[in-house]
C-alpha cells in the first residue's frame, strides 16, 4: 500500500456503552493520527481511515489505554455511489432537495461529487434563512447599531463623538444590497457551477417517491427535506388583531419606532432588542421565564442582563401575557408581573418566541414521513425519516438552528443517501453565539447539565473585569465560566459573555471536542491583551486567585 493510499477499517470495540464512550474512543483514535473517525456504542465498533496498516497495533493500544477492549479489525472497501440514474429505474433524479438554504446547498454539492443527478425545489427566493432573513442581515444591522451607540456614548473620557438621528431606510437599503450580492455569489452562481437543477415552485408529496411541483410529477430515488423554519407566534389573546412584527418584517422597517416592545427571551429577542435600542428606540423586553437565556448558566444570564440594563434596555421577567390590543399606532401589552398588573405601550411590537418548521404544505403523510408534536420532521441518527428514501436536515428537524449545523447535516444526509454510508450525525460539541454586545457564546455542558449527566463537577467563574483587555476596552461587564469533570479534569463546557465572545468560543470548542484538561489550558501561552486570554485565566482560577497574579503570569 502506498503512503497516500487510505484503507477504511472497521474495528470491534467492547465496553462502549454510551455517547461519552464513543467520544473517548474517537479522541483516542484521533490522537494517534487516524482520520475520518466514527464510533458507535450501538454497534460496538469504530470505523476510521488508515494509511499504514502496520500502525493498527498502535491504534488498538490507544483504545486499550482508554479502558476499552479492541477486537478484530476488518478492511472495508471505499463506499461508492450506489443509487445513480444509470443503475436503472424510472426516476427523474437521484436526489431531489426541497429547500435552498445551507443544508440544501451542502447536500447538492456533496451529491454531484458522486455523479448524481440532482434538483432543488424552491418556492420563494433562493438562499435560505441565513443569507436572506437571518444571520447576514441581522448581524449587519447589529453592527450598524453598535457603531451608532458608540458614537452617541463611548466609554473614553476626552473622546468627544456624537451621532445624528439614524436614517434607517438607507441602512436597510445597504443591507439589502449585501444580501443580494451574497445570494448571487454564494447560492445562485453555484447552481450552474455544480450543474444541478433549480425548480421554482412549491413541492408536495403525492406518494412515497413522488412530489408534484407546478402540476409536474417528479420521481426521485431519494429526497432531502430542508425547507427551514419560520417565526412562531404564541397564543396570546388579541395578538391576531394587532399589527405586530416578526424577525423577518422587523428587518424591513424603513422608519425607526420611538418605542419597541419585544415578546420573547431567546437570542432573537435579545439581538433585535439591543439592535433597535442602539439605533435609537426605547426597548422593553418581556418574557415568561425568570431570566433571559434561561437554558444557560445563571452567571451568563446575570451578566448579559446587567449589560443590557446598564445600556438602557428595559427587561421584564416572570411575565404572564394577558392580552394585546392596538389603538391607532399604539400597541398595548397587558401583563401580570409578580402578581402586579402592568401595561407596556409601544409604537411597534416584535414577537420573537421561537420558530416552527415549514412542513405544512409538504403533505408528508402521503410520503409516510413521521412528524413530531411541533410539526418537525422526525429523523433517526442517520438523518433518515420513517420513509427510508427520504432524509431531512436543518431547521425543519427542530435541532440546533445554526447554519453551520444545517450545512453539516445536509452533506451527511447526501453521503448516507447516495454513497451507501451509515454515518451518524454528532451534535455533541456545538458552539452557540448570541451577537449582542457583549456577546454570549457557549459550548456543550452547563454546570447543571453536567451534574444531571452524572459528572462530579468543578467550575471556575471569572468576572470579565479580571481580563486586562476588558479593562483597556472599558467594557467590563461579562464573565468566563468553565465546567470541568472533577475526576479527569477534562473541560466539559465553556461559557463566555464578552466582546468578541463568538470568536473566543472556538478555543472552547477545541478544548471540549478533543478532551483537553484544566492543566492543558493552563500550559498554553495565551496572547496578552486579548479577550481570549480569559479562557486561560479562567483555567487558572480553578486553584488560584487571579487578582493576585501579575500581568501575563501563568
Amino acid at each position: 500500500m502506498t503512503e497516500s493510499t487510505r484503507e477504511k477499517i472497521r474495528l470491534v470495540v467492547s465496553g462502549v456503552i454510551c455517547d461519552d464512550c464513543e467520544r473517548h474512543v474517537s479522541h483516542a483514535l484521533q490522537h494517534v493520527g487516524v482520520q475520518s473517525v466514527s464510533a458507535s456504542f450501538r454497534k460496538n465498533e469504530a470505523t476510521f481511515e488508515l494509511t499504514d496498516l502496520n500502525r493498527l497495533d498502535a491504534v488498538k493500544q490507544a483504545i486499550a489505554d482508554t479502558g476499552y477492549k479492541p477486537g478484530d479489525a476488518t478492511v472495508l472497501s471505499e463506499p461508492q455511489p450506489s443509487v445513480l440514474s444509470e443503475t436503472g429505474g424510472n426516476f427523474d433524479y437521484d436526489l431531489l432537495i426541497i429547500g435552498s438554504g445551507g443544508s440544501a446547498f451542502s447536500a447538492a454539492i456533496q451529491a454531484v461529487s458522486y455523479g448524481a443527478k440532482v434538483a432543488m425545489v424552491e418556492r420563494g427566493t433562493v438562499g435560505g434563512t441565513c443569507v436572506e432573513i437571518g444571520c447576514v442581515p441581522s448581524k449587519y444591522m447589529l453592527r450598524a447599531g453598535e457603531i451608532n451607540r458608540l458614537a452617541k456614548q463611548n466609554p473614553f473620557l476626552g473622546l468627544n463623538t456624537d451621532a445624528a438621528p439614524v436614517g434607517l431606510a438607507e441602512i436597510i437599503d445597504r443591507k439589502d444590497e449585501l444580501v443580494g450580492e451574497l445570494r448571487q455569489h454564494k447560492h445562485v452562481d453555484l447552481i450552474a457551477a455544480y450543474g444541478f437543477e433549480l425548480i421554482q415552485g412549491e413541492a408536495h408529496f403525492i406518494d412515497e417517491s413522488t412530489v408534484e411541483v407546478n402540476g409536474r410529477e417528479i420521481k426521485a430515488r431519494n429526497f432531502l427535506i430542508s425547507p427551514g423554519a419560520s417565526p412562531a407566534v404564541p397564543n396570546i389573546s388579541g395578538l391576531e388583531d394587532v399589527d405586530y412584527l416578526v424577525s423577518t418584517t422587523a428587518l424591513e422597517l424603513k422608519e425607526l419606532p420611538k418605542r419597541l416592545a419585544v415578546i420573547g427571551s431567546g437570542y432573537i429577542a435579545m439581538e433585535f432588542g439591543q439592535m433597535f435600542h442602539n439605533l435609537g428606540a426605547e426597548v422593553t423586553l418581556m418574557q415568561r421565564s425568570a431570566r433571559v437565556l434561561k437554558s444557560y448558566d445563571p452567571e451568563v444570564s446575570e451578566a448579559i442582563t446587567t449589560a443590557l440594563t446598564d445600556q438602557g434596555v428595559n427587561i421584564i421577567t416572570n411575565a404572564t401575557f394577558n392580552r394585546v390590543e392596538q389603538d391607532g399606532d399604539i400597541k398595548r401589552v397587558y401583563l401580570t408581573v409578580n402578581g402586579q398588573n402592568q401595561v407596556v405601550e409601544a409604537e411597534a411590537l416584535l414577537v420573537a418566541t421561537g420558530r416552527k418548521p415549514n412542513t405544512e404544505a409538504l403533505n408528508l403523510s402521503a410520503a409516510k414521513v413521521e412528524i413530531g408534536d411541533h410539526g418537525e420532521v422526525v429523523v433517526n441518527e442517520y438523518l433518515r425519516t420513517s420513509n427510508h428514501q427520504i432524509y431531512a436536515a436543518g431547521d425543519v428537524t427542530m435541532g440546533p438552528q445554526f447554519v453551520y449545523v444545517a450545512a453539516y447535516e445536509g452533506a451527511l444526509a447526501a453521503r448516507n443517501a447516495l454513497a451507501g454510508s451509515e454515518e451518524k450525525f454528532d451534535l455533541a460539541v456545538i458552539p452557540g453565539v448570541t451577537f449582542t454586545n457583549p456577546a454570549v457564546a457557549t459550548v456543550r455542558l452547563t454546570e447543571e447539565q453536567a451534574k444531571s449527566s452524572g459528572y462530579e463537577v468543578l467550575t471556575s467563574v471569572l468576572p470579565l473585569d479580571a481580563v486586562p483587555r476588558a479593562l483597556v476596552n472599558r467594557e467590563k461587564t461579562g464573565v468566563f465560566k468553565l465546567v470541568a469533570d472533577a475526576k479527569t479534569r477534562n473541560i466539559l463546557g465553556v461559557h463566555v459573555v464578552a466582546e468578541n465572545a463568538g470568536d473566543v468560543i472556538y478555543s472552547g470548542v477545541l478544548a471540549v471536542k478533543f478532551g483537553l484538561t484544566v492543566e492543558d489550558l493552563r500550559s498554553t501561552l495565551a496572547p496578552y491583551l486579548t479577550v481570549a486570554e480569559g479562557i486561560k485565566l479562567a483555567a487558572l482560577t480553578f486553584d488560584k486567585d487571579v487578582s493576585k497574579l501579575s500581568c501575563c503570569a501563568g
